[in-house]
């Protein structure tokens, strides 16, 4: 598997979304996600990787990670993958928060609408797809058991989670997706988050460990 990181700028520049182009090295097969912005960068690196374009997945439905996908569909096809709960937020500028950072909301309709436990497939390698409500309704994950990793937007950052006063968040949500889901991955899987830095399971299990019920 080819993995490449660009932070991307969105229209509000000093605000850098994490994209991710996964490519299969035999196949080319190629998914983008997250397009957050600038996907003029985005293009350049799925040419230089000799990609083919086949997926586009949105981890949720806030601007920040869907700018790019108006251009990026244009030029290199691609289809569209979201959750059906955040399928409509995705239209909605009350819910993607587009109008906070100067962003418009796509022209394009969603190609699929995916659930828990749907499987995407580029080339051998097989992502399976863990909805993670908490920082909008419709948040997802998308883990590869093969590789040892796990895509997870806006649900788990190194060290934090992420916010849940936005609109669909909830803070009971978002740590049980987290603590029952995530936490229960292998240890050694390499978290890739929606902004900042990469992390491990492992070096995130004592914060949600200590946010469990106590049986006592």
């Amino acid at each position: 598997m080819i993995l490449k990181k660009l932070q991307v700028k969105t229209p509000q520049k000093d605000l850098l979304t994490n994209s991710y182009i996964v490519c299969d090295e035999k196949s080319k097969e190629t998914m983008v996600v997250d397009p957050g912005g600038e996907p003029e960068r985005i293009i350049e690196m799925i040419d230089i990787l000799g990609g083919n374009l086949k997926y586009i997945f949105l981890t949720h439905c806030h601007a920040d990670h869907t700018g790019g996908i108006n251009k990026l569909k244009e030029v290199k096809g691609g289809k569209i993958l979201i959750s059906r709960d955040d399928s409509v937020g995705l239209y909605d500028e009350k819910i993607s928060l587009s109008y906070i950072i100067d962003a418009k909301n796509p022209d394009l309709e969603a190609d699929s609408r995916i659930d828990e436990g749907d499987m995407i497939h580029l080339g051998d390698l097989e992502f399976k797809v863990i909805a993670t409500p908490g920082h909008t309704k419709g948040g997802l994950c998308l883990y590869c058991e093969k590789e040892r990793l796990v895509f997870t937007g806006d649900t788990l950052f190194s060290g934090t989670w992420g916010r849940t006063d936005l609109p669909t968040g909830s803070f009971e949500e978002i740590i049980n997706s987290i603590t029952f889901k995530l936490m229960t991955l292998p240890d050694e899987t390499i978290v890739y988050p929606g902004h900042g830095k990469t992390t491990m399971i492992q070096d995130e299990k004592m914060i949600y460990l200590e946010l469990r019920p106590k049986d006592f």
